[in-house]
Parts: C-alpha cells; sequence; structure tokens
C-alpha cells in the first residue's frame, strides 16, 4: 500500500511540474522570470514565444494526461505508465537536443516515479 500512494504521489509531482512548464512557456516565456529561467534575451524570448507556448501546450497534456490517470485508480497503471514513458522520452531529447537540465528536471523524477508504479503492481 505505501509503494502505491508514494507513487501515486510521485506521480502527482511530475504532473505538477509540467504544469508548472505549461506555465512558464506559455504565459512567461517574455517576462523577466521567464528570461531568467532560460537565460534568453529579450529578443529572443519575443521572437520564440509561438513556439515556447507549442511546447507548454504539450507539456499541459502530458500532466492532463497523468492527472487523469490518478483519477483512474487501479485501472490507470497503463496510463500511468504511458504518460510516464511519454515524460521521459521528451526529457531524454530535451537533455540531448537542447540542454542537460532538461534530462534532470523532467525525465529523472519521471524515471523515478515510473520505478514505483511499476512496483506497485
Amino acid at each position: 500500500m505505501f509503494i502505491y500512494l508514494a507513487s501515486n504521489i510521485l506521480v502527482f509531482i511530475v504532473a505538477v511540474l509540467h504544469l508548472g512548464f505549461l506555465v512558464l512557456e506559455m504565459f512567461i516565456w517574455t517576462k523577466p522570470f521567464g528570461r531568467r529561467t532560460f537565460n534568453l534575451t529579450p529578443e529572443f524570448a519575443q521572437d520564440s514565444k509561438t513556439l515556447a507556448a507549442n511546447q507548454g501546450l504539450y507539456n499541459g497534456f502530458l500532466a492532463a494526461g497523468l492527472i487523469w490517470s490518478l483519477f483512474l485508480g487501479a485501472n490507470g497503471f497503463g496510463v500511468k505508465i504511458f504518460f510516464l514513458l511519454c515524460v521521459i522520452v521528451a526529457g531524454i531529447f530535451g537533455g540531448f537536443t537542447a540542454s542537460k537540465r532538461i534530462f534532470w528536471i523532467q525525465a529523472l523524477p519521471a524515471v523515478i516515479a515510473l520505478g514505483f508504479v511499476l512496483l506497485s503492481k
């Protein structure tokens, strides 16, 4: 029972992280906090805000899928695995193509959550 509860808490944390990414990328990308977070010049932030908003929307879908999996209870096992794997793949890709920080901030928490989800079965 503890592993199941811990896995749900970790899935929720990954979902919250992705809601945070949504906010950063969709709403505050060009603001001072968003620019500092991603180390962007005002010009680059302005020029790339549409692409960032698109990324943010995808992060929102990942969060929605993870939250949905929690509402499904025991029937959400496969949904949790699917969305955590999507997060992991996105984090690995981002780590290789954009910044190594993306792996640590996005993929690693999902890997840990996935481990707990698999142990909870």
